[in-house]
């Protein structure tokens, strides 16, 4: 038996209820989408841990940032979209059978991808990254954490030519890593090790790129020392949990660029996202291998301590919102 409209509340560290909701009116320049579904992301992970700085309960469908589904409903004075399109968007209260958003944030999605999953605000942070990191054919390229965004930049850097070196703690995730195209892996484990492996692969060069994915000290740590004089470090990783250090001696000396490749401005976070869709549908990027598991908006607790401990072969867990 279908259920109500409803959404996801975190009422607590831990803790979700789901809750009768009724659906939203959108304001003018607003669309209201009836979600299919969204992606759990790992910045989830700070909310749900229950900071001191957070209240709860948090909002209905609060933290859903990464959903698609069609619109049902258009405001006053929307123009380019219409009832029934199936579109992609970044909001912010996605863990719930609908909301509502700008029109001009939704992403239209191409009939080639009817069916299929699109969590487009993920990907196209992976297509951001990747041209933050400007890597060149023939450019050596160490990813450091083989998550859902370090796969794709994997994949992305060894179509573009790159020799790519992925470095993770997980076995499943190097296998992942090669299956995606790194020429090479190394168990990230022990510091100096792993930086006496990359000198060896490297003939003492090190990396023309570094891109760290992790988002910790250490990881962030290990990616200065694997670039090499000249080279280009780009941050990926979510540093949102505390301020960090960094040897300025040694980026001092190795004269490397430093690129913090989050971006915020509101229209390249959704030129990424149609360039993540366009790709997609012509076959040119498969993120399909990354979904882990589908879990039903009544687990997203669940999806969250999933996501947060990696069971098995774990990468990423989408949420059916319908």
């Amino acid at each position: 038996m279908r259920q109500g409209p409803r959404a996801a509340r975190i009422v607590a560290p831990g803790k979700v209820q789901i809750v009768p909701t009724a659906p939203c009116s959108p304001g003018p320049g607003q669309v209201r989408i009836a979600l299919e579904g969204c992606g759990v992301c790992a910045s989830n992970l700070g909310p749900w841990a229950g900071p001191d700085w957070l209240e709860f309960p948090l909002a209905p469908g609060a933290l859903g940032h990464e959903g698609w589904g069609r619109i049902d409903a258009l405001g006053e004075g929307v123009e380019g979209v219409s009832l029934g399109q199936r579109v992609a968007f970044a909001g912010q209260h996605g863990f719930a059978t609908h909301d509502c958003v700008p029109a001009a944030d939704v992403i239209p999605l191409p009939r080639e991808l009817d069916g299929q999953p699109v969590p487009a605000e993920p990907l196209g942070c992976a297509i951001n990254v990747f041209h933050r990191s400007a890597v060149r054919p023939g450019d050596t390229v160490a990813v450091i954490g083989i998550g859902f965004l370090g796969a794709l930049l994997v994949r992305q850097a060894a179509d573009a030519g790159a020799r790519v070196i992925a470095i993770s703690r997980r076995e499943s995730s190097l296998e992942l890593a090669r299956r995606m195209g790194a020429a090479e892996t190394v168990v990230m484990d022990d510091h100096w090790r792993i930086i006496e492996d990359v000198k060896r692969l490297t003939g003492e060069k090190l990396c023309d790129v570094v891109i760290e994915v992790v988002g910790k000290q250490w990881p962030l740590d290990l990616a200065a020392e694997l670039v090499r004089d000249g080279g280009r470090l780009v941050i990926g990783g979510y540093h949102q949990d505390g301020p960090r250090q960094v040897n300025m001696q040694m980026w001092n000396w190795k004269g490397m660029d430093v690129i913090n490749a989050h971006e915020r401005d509101p229209e390249v976070v959704r030129r990424g996202m149609r360039e993540a869709v366009a790709a997609i549908a012509a076959g040119r990027l498969d993120p399909s291998p990354l979904y882990s598991q589908v879990f039903p908006l009544e687990e997203l607790g669940a999806a969250l301590d999933a996501t947060r401990d990696k069971p098995g072969n774990f990468v990423k867990a989408l949420i059916s919102c319908s």
